[in-house]
């Protein structure tokens, strides 16, 4: 009899009264033999391989492994045996926020930032100037990715068109107050473009989410937010924000975001001003697997229709510090079965995206290293700042140096290779010939940028 794990996988839950379920009419032979064939998966396939079948409780492990090696030969066969990475900084603007998503630790209550709130907390804003000072500083050690993703502070507007027509606004739904009234003001969000495109950076920012919030209250639509952005100096967008892609699990962890259509309509419209695109889940919470293909089913239309997305990013829930985890909604994340078979059953039903990620942020040194033998290929970047994850309890550090990458990913037998945010510049490693660099950004110059 086959081994079984007793994983999340295949466990009802009960406490949500989801129309979508776990469930599946497809066998998991069938499932594997149209992977096998490269034939492109249908959703009933999705789930018979991510949860190595319905017919028996828990993650087969005999079957998984056949998933995985299945993955890692795709991925062979798509991306060669090259492990990319990138040299980047996060500069996240402010904590500030009151969306409310179950799932995050990241924000704070704006009215903690308000110059009546508390003298002291453990949120922060940057104005425009910090944050052009910040990004000066990090050229120097050779990065040429700027990642920004922040919280909605309500005194964020899109620029000083979108600032006045919000002063002027008498509705009150629009989650918006005078940047005077907080001890910090942010700027707009093109002001806060502009500070940081410095230097030739390659500026990855503006979540669908964020998008959403810099056209509160206007007449305008996602093409005219991105396309001011990308005048203003915006180069790539994070497909973050985007969770679970399935109305009724958006409905429990985060009721006071965009909905799916939403998060679609923006992504089409960046990638129609020139923008390309990442995108991500966030797995391992209130969803079941059907709710997880059902994801990568709408990502995969997408990316038929826009063909803008560079990279899919599966991002491992961490629980420890988040309202699901403290007011019962779950008792955990996923299981390192369920990790590596997200990231296999990606690798196979995505089958018009040609990179996936392994977050060493989300799964650590070893559990990355594993997941780049499980369909993936891009190992993220150096950080050197990483503010989401540790805030939601996450232990694997915030910084990785150019030599660490180049131990680790020639200890699996790959070849470490230095990539541009957009995957069009790529710079082979030699491992017998340190210094490693990084030597693609605008002020590299092959030297360590950590020691």
């Amino acid at each position: 009899m086959a081994q079984s794990s007793p994983s999340r996988s295949n466990v009802p839950r009960d406490r949500f009264d989801f129309t979508h379920r776990a469930t599946t009419d497809q066998s998991f032979e069938n499932a594997l033999e149209a992977a096998r064939s490269g034939d492109r998966l249908s959703i009933e396939d999705g789930v018979a391989l991510l949860t190595t079948g319905t017919d028996t409780p828990g993650i087969d492990l005999a079957r998984k492994e056949q998933v995985l090696e299945l993955a890692d030969r795709r991925r062979q066969e798509r991306v060669g045996e090259e492990v990319t990475f990138v040299a980047n900084l996060n500069n996240n603007v402010t904590t500030a926020c009151n969306t409310g998503c179950l799932f995050c630790n990241f924000k704070d209550r704006s009215k903690l930032f308000l110059r009546e709130g508390p003298e002291s907390h453990d949120g922060f804003t940057k104005p425009p100037a910090k944050s052009r000072r910040i990004v000066q500083d990090a050229l120097d050690t050779g990065i040429y990715e700027v990642t920004s993703v922040s919280g909605l502070h309500p005194a964020f507007a899109l620029d000083d068109d979108h600032r006045e027509l919000l002063e002027a606004s008498e509705r009150g739904d629009l989650n918006y107050k005078s940047p005077e009234r907080y001890t910090v003001d942010p700027g707009t969000y093109v002001e806060q473009i502009r500070a940081m495109a410095v230097g030739g950076v390659h500026l990855h920012s503006m979540t669908p989410e964020e998008a959403y919030h810099a056209k509160r209250g206007a007449n305008w639509g996602y093409e005219t937010v991105y396309g001011r952005l990308r005048d203003a100096g915006l180069d790539s967008v994070p497909g973050t924000a985007a969770e679970i892609l399935v109305d009724e699990v958006r409905d429990v962890i985060c009721p006071g975001k965009m909905n799916t259509d939403a998060w679609l309509a923006a992504m089409r419209a960046a990638a129609s001003v020139g923008l390309s695109t990442t995108a991500t889940i966030m797995y391992g919470h209130v969803e079941n697997e059907r709710h997880r293909i059902m994801h990568l089913d709408r990502i995969r239309d997408l990316q038929d229709e826009i063909g803008a997305i560079t990279e899919f990013v599966p991002l491992s829930f961490i629980h420890q510090q988040t309202p699901l985890y403290e007011e019962g909604y779950v008792d955990d994340g996923a299981s390192i079965h369920e990790d590596e078979l997200m990231i296999a059953v990606s690798r196979l039903y995505l089958d018009n995206i040609d990179h996936i990620q392994s977050s060493w942020v989300k799964y650590g040194d070893e559990g990355g290293l594993k997941m780049l033998s499980c369909g993936a290929d891009d190992f993220m970047g150096t950080i050197l700042s990483e503010e989401i994850t540790r805030r939601a309890g996450g232990r694997y550090g915030q910084a990785r140096s150019f030599a660490e990458y180049v131990e680790m990913i020639t200890a699996i037998g790959r070849t470490p290779v230095e990539r541009s945010t957009d995957y069009t510049e790529r710079r082979v490693i030699d491992p017998d010939d340190p210094p490693f660099g990084p030597q693609l950004g605008p002020r590299a110059d092959g030297t360590p940028l950590l020691e």
